[in-house]
C-alpha cells in the first residue's frame, strides 16, 4: 500500500522547485545538506543506478532514473517496476488486547480479517477528519503488521504511543513496537511483479491474493513479510525485508530473467497512484477531510457504523445521513494540466472547488486531476472549466480510477 502506502513532502520542508517532467507531486529540496537527511538501506544502491535523490518528508529518495518519469510510469504498467519505500513506518502491535487498540484509532473492521490479511483503514480525529491512511495486517504470529506514510511519521508514532499508554493504563494488554529501522520495504509493481518475485521463492505465490501475506525466504533472505498490495493500481507486492539484506533482494529482483524488471522513483509513483484514482496523504487527504468527503466510505466498516465506537463518528455518521457539502472527484481535461491548488470552475466561471492533484496522464495521453466540488457538480459527466495560467480551460468530472485496476484476487 501501501496501499497504502501515501505520498508527500513533509509541510515543514519548502517547496522550491518541481521535479522534471513535472509529475503531480513538487518534491521539495530544504535546506537541509545531504548529510542531515535520512537515508534508506537502498541509499548507495540508488546512487549507484544512477537515480536522481531529492529531499522527500527528510529522506534522500530517489524521485526518477535515467529513463525518466514517464518511460518510467509506462513501463510499470507493462512490465514490472521496484520502488524503495523503505521511509514509510513499519510497526507492530503487540498484546492479547491489539485488535481493540487499533480499532480505537481507526474506522476498520480488524477484528473481521482472516489470519494474513489485511486492510486499508484511517485513523481519524474527534471531528471526522483523516489523520493519517494505513495498511493493518493481523498476522499468523500473533501480532499486527502496520504501514504508515512517511510524511507522518512522528505525527502517527506519537499518536499510537500516547493512546497505547492510555490503553494500558485502562487495564489493557498493547504495546507498539515501530520497527522501520530493522526492515526496509520494497514495492514490487506491474503486470509481471509476480513472475518475477516467484522466480526467488518457493511458496507458490498465486495463492497469496490482494491484501493477503506471507513470511517467504526471498532470493535466500528469510524472514521477509510478502503482501500482495501496491500504490499503482498494478497488481504487485510489498516486501519488508531485514535491512541488512535489502539491497540484496533488490539486485537480485533486476537480474530475473523471468521478466524486466526496473528501479523506479517517486515521480512515476505518484502519477501511477493517481491515474489508479488513489490519494496521496497531505494533498487529497488531511486532517479537515472526512471519509465521506474524500469518497472513502467504503474503508468505514459497517459493523463499526452500527457500534459507532471510532473517533469522530458521531459527524462522519450524521455526513452519510444528510449527505456532505462537497466531495472527491475525478477531472479529465485537454490542455495545459491543473495542478495541485487550482481553481474549480462551474460552466458559468463560478468557483466550485479545488484541484488537490493533477498530472499530464502517460497511459491516457490526456490530462488527469482530483479535487474537491460542492455536490451538486459531483455527477460524472458534469462539464467543468479549470483556471490554469490565467485561462478558463474545459474539463469533466470523471469516474475513477483513471486506468482500471489489475489487483489479483485469484485464479
Amino acid at each position: 500500500m501501501t496501499l497504502t502506502t501515501v505520498f508527500r513532502a513533509s509541510m515543514r520542508l519548502p517547496r522550491l522547485r518541481s521535479i522534471p517532467e513535472r509529475a503531480t507531486t513538487v518534491y521539495a529540496r530544504s535546506f537541509s545538506s545531504e548529510a542531515e537527511l535520512k537515508k534508506t538501506p537502498l541509499y548507495e544502491f540508488h546512487k549507484e543506478h544512477g537515480g536522481k535523490m531529492v529531499d522527500f518528508a527528510g529522506w534522500s529518495m530517489p524521485v526518477q532514473y535515467k529513463d525518466g518519469i514517464s518511460a518510467s510510469h509506462l513501463h510499470t504498467r507493462a512490465n514490472a517496476s521496484i520502488f524503495d519505500v523503505s521511509h514509510m513506518v513499519q510497526s507492530r502491535i503487540h498484546g492479547r488486547d491489539g485488535v481493540k487498540f487499533i480499532e480505537s484509532l481507526t474506522v476498520g473492521d480488524v477484528a473481521g480479517l482472516q489470519e494474513n490479511q489485511g486492510t486499508l483503514t484511517l485513523f481519524t480525529n474527534d471531528r471526522g477528519g483523516i489523520m493519517d491512511d494505513l495498511i493493518v495486517s493481523k498476522t499468523s504470529e500473533g501480532f499486527l503488521y502496520v504501514v504508515t506514510n512517511a510524511g507522518c511519521a512522528e505525527k502517527d508514532i506519537a499518536h499510537m504511543q500516547s493512546q497505547c499508554k492510555e490503553f494500558q493504563a485502562q487495564g489493557h494488554d498493547a504495546a507498539v513496537e515501530v520497527i522501520q529501522d530493522q526492515f526496509g520495504l520494497l514495492a514490487l509493481q506491474g503486470p509481471s511483479a509476480a513472475a518475477a518475485l516467484q522466480a526467488g521463492v518457493e511458496a507458490d505465490l498465486s495463492r497469496i491474493t490482494f491484501m493477503c501475506s506471507a513470511v517467504l525466504t526471498v532470493f535466500g533472505v528469510p524472514g521477509c513479510r510478502v503482501t500482495r498490495c501496491g500504490y499503482t493500481g498494478e497488481d504487485g507486492f510489498e516486501v519488508s525485508i531485514p535491512a541488512a539484506q535489502v539491497a540484496q533482494v533488490a539486485d537480485s529482483l533486476l537480474g530475473v530473467q523471468a521478466a524486466d524488471v526496473k528501479l523506479a522513483g517517486l515521480g512515476p509513483r505518484d502519477s501511477l497512484r493517481l491515474e489508479a484514482g488513489l490519494c496521496l496523504y497531505g494533498n487529497d487527504i488531511d486532517e479537515d477531510t472526512t471519509p465521506v468527503e474524500a469518497t472513502l466510505l467504503w474503508t468505514v466498516a459497517k459493523r463499526r457504523r452500527a457500534e459507532s465506537n471510532f473517533p469522530g463518528a458521531g459527524i462522519i455518521l450524521q455526513q452519510i445521513k444528510d449527505k456532505p457539502s462537497r466531495k472527491r472527484v475525478g477531472i479529465t481535461s485537454k490542455g495545459p494540466p491543473a495542478r495541485a491548488g487550482t481553481t474549480i470552475l462551474s460552466e458559468d466561471g463560478t468557483s466550485i472547488g479545488v484541484v488537490t492533484s493533477g498530472c499530464p496522464s502517460p497511459s491516457l495521453k490526456k490530462n488527469v486531476a482530483m479535487g474537491y466540488v460542492q455536490t451538486v457538480f459531483a455527477k460524472a459527466g458534469t462539464p467543468l472549466k479549470l483556471e490554469v495560467r490565467g485561462k478558463q480551460v474545459p474539463a469533466q468530472v470523471s469516474k475513477m480510477p483513471f486506468v482500471p485496476a489489475n489487483y489479483y484476487y485469484g485464479k
